[in-house]
């Protein structure tokens, strides 16, 4: 990339995770790097900027609107690398991401919007690996470490020599943390559109729908159980370890955060795995409240899910959910936390577990560390991005924000451990 006025513009820097990234990026990205904050309101911008401190007082400053082509065009062209927290994407992120991917500049985001991505796929691939640009998708909880677990996992097996992976499973151990409002937004926007169009609800029901090579992919993400059990599970998402007796519910951001995860599979040509199966779950123990609160979980969820996209529940669902801007007290975000583990089998036989986990919001503080080491890798490191084109955080990034998130006390930790203590849920 020739170079350019700015390394870094943060777009969306007055919301309430782009001010948190706006602040990380102020305590790590150090004097030499060229940083402007960019958003619709110039006093809004004023104020964050003082709230920073020196270290971002000769920051620059850019009011731009997300629906301004021509002002989008003029701030991507000025800058090595630019960042959103401006959702809903599918609303607010088109303008922004063809910018960058026709200028030639670095774009990363936070969506954890199916459709979003594969309109990217669809629209931005092709001009973006012609001009260099690097579109990087799903930079926060939603969907690094699930990205980059899986990556290590995968990466260390192959260090064994054990093969590649098969039955791999992400088991949410520990969470403490809220999502932010923009996140609940860009679901509801996404259960909105699924409702009205018969295109996008097939989208969202496929588990490969963000392959760009959807015909050598799997016929399906899981084998489904026969009989009424297999219903039974389709309707109520629960499973119970037949070695351990733990029972697993549903987690809220698997159904995007699995694509993710297959999608970096194919961009790499696989190198997880040709038959690999990935899912992800939450797991609730092995008491005797366990089925009932995993049951309770996958009901809850669907009814949220279901809820959203009719005007009259949506409306009562609304008021028990963060609004887009909103957070958690800094208190909170203190106290947050999230704990992950990867179960994962090759096809050696091998058994792999990864811990994966930081002592963080994961939807606040924790999101604005991962989307801030995100854009210093990609303006700041030699070698980056691996590639160009439509993105994930393991295809462009890989094991450089794997070593820069260790920095911030991320754990990403892989050990090959006997098959007695990593047993897989029974299909």
């Amino acid at each position: 990339m020739p170079d350019r006025e700015l390394d870094i513009v943060l777009y969306g820097a007055t919301g309430f995770v782009g001010a948190l990234t706006a602040a990380h990026l102020a305590r790590h990205a150090g004097p030499e790097v060229r940083i402007a904050l960019a958003g619709r309101s110039r006093p809004r911008l004023e104020a964050l900027r003082a709230e920073l401190g020196p270290s971002a007082s000769s920051w620059q400053l850019v009011a731009v609107d997300a629906t301004d082509t021509p002002g989008l065009h003029a701030l991507a062209a000025r800058t090595r690398v630019l960042a959103t927290t401006v959702g809903p994407y599918a609303a607010y992120g088109k303008h922004v991401a063809r910018a960058c991917a026709e200028s030639g500049t670095h774009y990363a985001d936070l969506t954890g919007e199916v459709l979003f991505v594969r309109w990217s796929l669809d629209e931005l691939d092709a001009v973006a690996r012609e001009t260099g640009s690097a579109v990087v998708h799903a930079c926060g909880f939603d969907s690094i470490p699930s990205d980059l677990g899986v990556l290590v996992t995968a990466q260390q097996a192959a260090a064994d020599g054990e093969g590649t992976l098969t039955e791999t499973t992400l088991l949410v151990r520990s969470l403490k943390g809220g999502f932010s409002g923009g996140t609940v937004d860009s679901a509801r926007q996404q259960a909105i559109t699924a409702r009205a169009d018969a295109e996008a609800r097939r989208v969202l029901g496929d588990p490969y729908a963000l392959s760009p090579r959807r015909g050598e992919e799997p016929s399906s993400g899981r084998r489904p159980a026969a009989g009424l059990a297999g219903r039974l599970r389709r309707l109520v998402p629960v499973d119970r370890d037949a070695e351990t007796g733990r029972w697993s519910g549903p987690f809220v951001m698997a159904s995007f955060n699995t694509r993710i995860v297959r999608l970096s599979n194919t961009l790499t040509d696989w190198s997880y795995g040709r038959d690999l199966r990935y899912r992800e779950a939450t797991d609730f123990g092995s008491g005797p409240m366990s089925p009932v609160l995993a049951g309770g979980m996958a009901v809850g969820l669907g009814g949220v899910v279901a809820g959203m996209a009719f005007r009259p529940t949506r409306a009562l669902i609304d008021r028990f959910l963060p609004k887009p801007g909103e957070g958690p007290s800094p208190e909170a975000q203190a106290a947050g936390r999230f704990r992950l583990e990867i179960r994962s089998t090759t096809t050696t036989g091998a058994r792999y577990r990864t811990r994966v986990g930081a002592d963080y919001d994961p939807g606040y503080g924790g999101t604005a560390v991962m989307l801030g080491q995100t854009v210093l890798a990609l303006a700041l490191e030699k070698g980056l991005p691996l590639r160009a084109g439509v993105c994930t955080p393991a295809t462009a990034l890989g094991e450089v924000l794997v070593e820069r998130l260790r920095t911030q006390g991320f754990t990403f930790d892989v050990e090959q451990v006997p098959a007695a203590t990593t047993p897989q849920h029974a299909e």
